[in-house]
């Protein structure tokens, strides 16, 4: 499984975002800047964002995007799923119903099934918030001699 930038880039926006105030909505413009990200490919994200129920977008004067729910409510499993689509690690996982033909047949699906159970879960344990916390735990932590 690889993830591609746009999964990347999603998490790097909503991080930068769940440090706004919650009340202000932030220009596309300044988190392109802020992240080194350029504002077309963040205009590709942002729908699937919006889409799935995370961000909340303002046209206007005092327009722009801000997190739907508090940081907390967002894990890491929730954001690329979003932009990912499935994060299954073989086809016949993709939905909630296996109906591969060759399931009872096939000696190496309790693996892929494994798999996509540990990923899923530890992705789900991860919240926008836990990356902030993180992010600010470890300032101060650079220093050179």
């Amino acid at each position: 499984m690889r993830i591609s930038t746009k999964g990347r880039y999603a998490l790097r926006m909503l991080v930068y975002l769940a440090t706004k105030p919650d009340d202000e909505f932030v220009s596309l413009k300044e988190i392109a800047e802020n992240q080194k990200i350029s504002k077309k490919y963040l205009e590709q994200i942002v729908p699937m964002l919006n889409k799935s129920g995370i961000l909340r977008t303002n046209r206007g004067n005092k327009g722009g995007y801000m997190l739907a729910k508090k940081p907390a409510c967002f894990t890491v499993g929730d954001v690329l799923r979003a932009t990912e689509g499935s994060l299954a690690p073989i086809a016949c996982l993709e939905y909630p119903e296996n109906d591969c033909p060759r399931k009872e047949l096939c000696s190496t699906l309790y693996i892929w099934e494994g798999l996509y159970k540990t990923v899923n879960e530890y992705l789900d344990s991860i919240t926008i918030e836990d990356i902030v916390k993180h992010d600010t735990s470890s300032e101060g932590d650079d220093y050179c001699i």
